[in-house]
């Protein structure tokens, strides 16, 4: 765990549940314009918190509130013989926003990355039109890929 006057970065708790349920949906809505269906969050979140091999959350605490958070999930890679680290879920409360609350997360996420051994690289994925995330991203040291990411949603 790392901390500062800002706030604690710790790994999720299962008590964190809720807040964590209301960030996501909160960051579909903002985001994307999305509603998600709570009644997969919940489950979804839970399952996460549950079983590490899944995910793992980490937050920023201030004063007993939870008031970021971001996700990391796992891509082996072949070629690289090694894990990227997937950051997803960001989110900070508004009250909160500008005080350097993903910066915390993401030096703490990239510690543990380096300290690990089998870890090969942080990745993530922003929408094109949100500039504000990727400079963000990029005064962290991450770089766009030549990548594009294509998907099928099967219900």
């Amino acid at each position: 765990m790392s901390s500062s006057p800002e706030g604690q970065v710790r790994p999720a708790r299962l008590e964190d549940h809720e807040t964590l349920v209301e960030f996501n949906c909160r960051l579909a809505q903002e985001s994307e314009g999305k509603t998600l269906d709570r009644a997969r969050v919940v489950p979804g979140v839970r399952a996460i918190l549950e079983d590490p091999a899944k995910g793992r959350y980490f937050v920023v605490e201030r004063e007993g509130r939870v008031v970021a958070c971001l996700l990391l999930t796992f891509e082996y890679s072949d070629w690289r013989h090694g894990y990227f680290w997937w950051i997803q879920s960001v989110y900070t409360a508004a009250e909160a926003r500008g005080e350097g609350c993903f910066g915390r997360l993401y030096a703490h996420v990239e510690e543990l990355a380096r300290k690990d051994g089998g870890v090969c690289g942080l990745r993530l994925y922003v929408e094109r039109e949100n500039s504000r995330a990727r400079r963000t991203y990029e005064h962290r040291g991450m770089q766009p890929t030549g990548y594009l990411v294509y998907e099928r949603e099967l219900d």
